[in-house]
């Protein structure tokens, strides 16, 4: 018998299967338990209702993935060439693989967070878009730091890229592959991270002369 905390699980899992097919709106609690196989009373020992379980998924959704890409941060700065500790590069390059991985291996709920980020309302909305505020502030940071390492233009002229716009170009480039990619096509996950780092890193990167 599962307990409490991989029935929500399951339960968030099945919410996410068939808001990412119907959307928000157009999802009943019916629905919900059918796709769930609990009754209307058992989904109402874990949420308290339709929005409770949209603001569940995505608060789970938000820290899951925050969790790892620090964690992943982490491991790249203490992996460097050598052994040594790794620098903005290789970085910002653990960050865009692991949210790639994360979004391509977890399509419905990057769907819903996409699609359904303003259905949420009050307290629940801003709590919402505080995580992800902290979590595209994750990025930013890496990409300041890149920004910081690059060398001034040869003879003081040049200008660089906006760091804001390149950040949330590459979020637009990361989180819409659930439109065209699918997993089990010719393009395994690992090849299509590494090939929007190094469209990113090498555009960017040479842009502000980090290269």
């Amino acid at each position: 018998m599962m307990d409490f905390d991989s029935r929500r699980e399951a339960l968030l899992a099945a919410a996410a299967s068939v808001f990412a097919a119907r959307g928000y709106h157009r999802t009943s609690m019916r629905d919900l338990a059918r796709a769930s196989g609990m009754s209307l009373a058992g989904m109402y020992y874990y949420v308290a209702g339709k929005e409770d379980l949209l603001y569940q998924l995505q608060r789970s959704a938000f820290e899951r993935v925050r969790r790892g890409a620090e964690e992943a941060v982490a491991a790249a700065g203490r992996g460097g060439v050598g052994g040594g500790e790794g620098g903005p590069e290789e970085r910002l390059r653990a960050f865009i693989l692991h949210h790639v991985t994360f979004f391509a291996t977890h399509r419905d709920e990057m769907k819903v967070l996409s699609h359904e980020a303003e259905s949420l309302t009050g307290a629940r909305l801003e709590e919402v878009r505080e995580l992800k505020k902290a979590y595209v502030g994750l990025c930013d940071a890496l990409v300041a730091e890149l920004d910081a390492a690059a060398e001034a233009p040869a003879g003081g002229g040049g200008t660089r890229l906006n760091r804001h716009v390149a950040v949330y170009t590459l979020f637009g480039m990361m989180n819409w592959i659930y439109t065209w990619y699918d997993p089990a096509g010719p393009v395994g996950i690992a090849e299509l991270a590494e090939t929007i780092c190094r469209l990113f890193l090498n555009g960017y990167a040479a842009e502000v002369h980090v290269r």
